[in-house]
């Protein structure tokens, strides 16, 4: 009964956050409500007995993550914030839905080449077939061909470069507006 309870606590906790999240204007409380979210699904986790994963959100995502944006909100002046609006832009909005379907598309092909999920899914009932913890670590942090750190450090390093090159850009129209 007390984790029927506890579930219900965290699940209020995550969706009241997540409405405030996306429905706020404010950048800094999204960002506020963004780490309950990911503190109560760190929670969920720890509910479920699954320690090493909730450790794992809170350091990386709740930690990190977060800190990051936090950290990137902060170094964009607040005049530039406030000249941001929202307009439909035709000719952008259909160039950033074909990326996104570009994305999608080759995040669907790289799960489908993926050996652990043809191995587990494809070939074999799922159910009948399970999946040593040897074999999911290996295939987590092996460099190989289908292994998973590589694409987790370009991601991480590609943020930062987008961080990066936002500065620039920032300080670029700071000198252009001083002249």
């Amino acid at each position: 009964m007390a984790r029927l309870i506890m579930f219900a606590v965290l699940a209020v906790v995550i969706l009241a956050s997540a409405v405030f999240c996306v429905s706020t204007k404010r950048i800094m409380r999204a960002a506020t409500a963004l780490l309950f979210v990911l503190f109560g699904v760190a929670g969920l986790y720890f509910l479920l007995d699954y320690t090493f994963l909730g450790a794992v959100q809170i350091s990386i995502y709740a930690g990190g993550i977060t800190m990051m944006y936090i950290f990137a909100i902060q170094l964009v002046s607040k005049r530039t914030l406030q000249g941001l609006s929202e307009r439909w832009l035709g000719k952008r909005t259909i160039l950033a839905a074909f990326i996104a379907l570009a994305g999608f598309a080759t995040v669907v092909v790289v799960l489908l080449k993926n050996e652990l999920i043809r191995n587990t899914v494809v070939e074999g009932d799922s159910l009948s077939r399970e999946l040593t913890m040897d074999t999911v670590g290996q295939t987590l942090m092996s460099a190989d061909k289908y292994g998973y750190v590589l694409p987790f450090e370009f991601i991480s390093v590609f943020l930062l470069a987008c961080i990066i090159g936002g500065l620039v850009i920032l300080n670029n129209k700071k000198k252009e507006e001083s002249k």
